[in-house]
């Protein structure tokens, strides 16, 4: 494909990203709260009372908004210093170390320390560390430490699972979705701090889920394993972070990473470009559904689970299309990007007030069974702004010089 056919690098297409990111950025403003925290917010953008902070949903909110504030956007500030706040004097455990899951303004909620929120700490400390943030420094410092002695498995190049508030083991389990935001988090950590080590890490987590699970299992990519690293086809555990079967939104997810990770390592020629197409032409051959939207779990032989249609599977598909066209385009990556364009714009993208439905029905329009409000500005704004980036790496760079 030549580059004006790239979707890309449509101007009229880029225009349209660009304004659902704004929008996306305005309407989620409104989750700041007079104590600091951050309130889940309805269709209408109110707050809903009554629900924990979750982690993973304040870091997310500032790495979004150091996202926001490195493009351009005013008033990011302020969420990205009450994020770093809450973080450092409401989520960090002070007696035990490490991060709780969620809080209330009683304190800790759910003091349970996980690999996956403890990554998205790493992810909100390396994005504000990139702006030159002045708190950046010791939530990185602090975060790099827990890791590095409660999590992170040198021998094996995995991240352990999850503990009890005194770091006491609360099960065998180990899983994917934990690694490939370490993975993603790691990279932000090298980008932020130049340091090698974090790339490695990075590249040995997604060497192995991409590079030596992946081929022998139909490129889909298993969930969840043994303390060994043994698949678990069996498991079932939380319907939303931890389903049975295989998730091909986390597919399409680690093609991208994947390709961010050949440009930060510098490699040459075209092996990791045929993976992530592997990956994300599996996924999206599994998980398309005749009326539009992407399944969320299929199983290991690619039939379809759980036909639930939520938003994020479909942001990440843009984002690793976006990824894909940019080194090594085909028409048909274009065909599935205008398609999954068309699916977000006719069901998830709330054009009125801003932000995306986080899940449909089966008549397309949007219902509350697994998600509350608008839950989440991280998976729709990045795939907004992944087209709007000439590469695959240097995000916050890109967004500051484009």
């Amino acid at each position: 494909m030549t580059r004006p056919e790239l979707p890309v690098h449509d101007p009229a297409l880029r225009r349209a990203f660009a304004e659902n990111a704004r929008a996306q950025i305005a309407f989620f403003r409104a989750s700041l709260n007079d104590q600091g925290g951050f309130d889940l917010l309805d269709y209408h953008g109110a707050p809903i009372p009554g629900h924990p902070q979750e982690l993973h949903a304040t870091t997310r909110m500032v790495h979004s908004y150091a996202l926001a504030h490195a493009w351009g956007q005013a008033d990011c500030q302020p969420l990205i210093d009450a994020g770093l706040s809450a973080l450092w004097t409401r989520h960090r455990d002070a007696e035990f170390g490490g991060y709780a899951w969620s809080i209330t303004s009683e304190g800790f909620s759910d003091a349970t320390k996980l690999a996956y929120g403890h990554v998205f700490v790493l992810l909100a400390a390396s994005s504000a560390m990139a702006l030159g943030h002045e708190d950046a420094a010791r939530l990185m410092q602090d975060i790099e430490h827990i890791l590095d002695q409660h999590f992170w498995d040198e021998q094996r190049g995995l991240l352990r699972e999850e503990y009890g508030r005194d770091w006491s083991v609360i099960s065998q389990y180990r899983g994917m979705n934990a690694n490939m935001h370490g993975a993603e988090a790691l990279m932000a950590a090298y980008e932020a701090t130049g340091r090698e080590v974090f790339l490695h890490r990075a590249g040995r987590i997604l060497r192995f889920f991409t590079q030596q699970l992946a081929p022998e299992t139909g490129w889909r990519i298993p969930e969840h394993f043994t303390a060994e690293w043994e698949i678990d086809h069996g498991f079932e555990g939380n319907p939303m972070f931890r389903p049975a079967g295989t998730t091909p939104g986390h597919a399409l997810e680690f093609a991208r990473l994947i390709l961010q990770h050949r440009d930060l390592s510098g490699q040459k020629g075209d092996d990791i470009a045929r993976i992530a197409r592997a990956l994300i032409e599996t996924a999206l051959s599994d998980a398309w559904l005749a009326d539009g939207g992407l399944a969320y779990t299929v199983s290991n032989t690619g039939q379809v689970l759980r036909p639930d249609r939520y938003w994020w599977p479909v942001t990440e598909g843009i984002g690793a299309l976006a990824a894909l066209m940019k080194i090594a385009p085909r028409a048909s990556d274009a065909d599935w990007f205008l398609r999954l364009w068309d699916v977000a714009q006719t069901h998830f993208i709330d054009h009125e007030r801003g932000g995306w439905y986080p899940e449909i029905g089966r008549d397309g329009q949007p219902q509350a069974q697994q998600f509350i409000g608008k839950p989440d500005i991280y998976h729709s704004l990045q795939a907004m702004l992944y087209p709007l980036c000439p590469r695959n790496a240097h995000m916050l760079c890109d967004l500051r010089t484009g």
